[in-house]
């Protein structure tokens, strides 16, 4: 057994259990898009998820294990990392399917030579993805549906409470179709703005083979960023309804996973 006691009682107490409680949230921070990009400091993500520890804390009966530093309470440690992992990554599961079908569209455009710095991962990614993730994030914050994720995270406590944490099988292959969802949402995003693309390189291949003097290239590029421009425009509300439906199966799906 291996307990630390620096002689303070019972405000050492409330210090550990504050501590413990933050390992979950922390956790579901740094695996969420929105709170644990590179560009928010690991300063605020910590501010956050004490706040948010402060108010489980006040809400459940959390207990910290009696041995902190024993196996078993780093196993304990182990399944809060587990639970704030799982309910961040249903989030980034949501919303790498804007991106995943900006990825389709920008290459059907030949837009995907127009790249920038995602600031959710930090890699490159098309610009058209960019926006996409941007309209999403707009929306995702708008309806509110943070706060909802945060009260998830709340709840989780009492559904997974310290030491009953393991996920089992069946939530594990629930995660993995909500990854088969994303696929499906993002082909159904991409797939009016294809379709007109398709049509368009249609046309042009005629016009070339009926006309050999038109520049395929010259005439074929052109003709695909407008009428994917054009097309985009046109399903604008449409990515807006299916974006939103998105962001409510992001928060039904992170309450699937803490179901009872």
């Amino acid at each position: 057994m291996i307990q630390l006691d620096f002689g303070f009682g019972a405000l050492e107490q409330e210090f550990w259990r504050l501590l413990f409680v933050m390992t979950r949230i922390g956790a579901a921070l740094v695996a969420a898009p929105l709170f644990g990009i590179p560009s928010v400091p690991p300063q605020l993500r910590v501010i956050g998820a004490g706040a948010i520890a402060v108010l489980v804390c006040a809400w459940t009966e959390v207990a910290v294990p009696a041995a902190l530093f024993s196996l078993s309470g780093l196993l304990a440690v182990l399944g809060e990392v587990v639970v704030g992992l799982a309910l961040g990554f249903v989030l980034q599961l949501a919303f790498a399917a804007p991106v995943i079908a900006a990825e389709v569209i920008g290459g059907s455009m030949g837009m995907n030579m127009a790249v920038a710095v995602d600031p959710n991962s930090g890699t490159q990614s098309p610009a058209l993805g960019q926006y996409f993730a941007v309209v999403l994030t707009m929306i995702f914050l708008g309806l509110g549906a943070h706060l909802q994720w945060f009260a998830l995270i709340v709840e989780s406590y009492r559904t997974f409470p310290p030491g009953e944490t393991w996920l089992g099988t069946g939530r594990f292959a629930l995660i993995a179709g909500f990854g088969v969802q994303m696929f499906a949402t993002a082909a159904t995003i991409a797939l009016p703005v294809c379709l007109v693309l398709l049509t368009v390189q249609l046309v042009t291949g005629v016009l070339s083979r009926s006309a050999p003097a038109l520049n395929l290239f010259s005439l074929g590029l052109p003709a695909g960023i407008l009428g994917g421009l054009a097309a985009l425009l046109v399903s604008a509300p449409v990515l807006t309804d299916l974006v939103t439906r998105l962001s409510r199966e992001a928060i039904l799906n992170a309450a699937q996973v803490i179901a009872p």
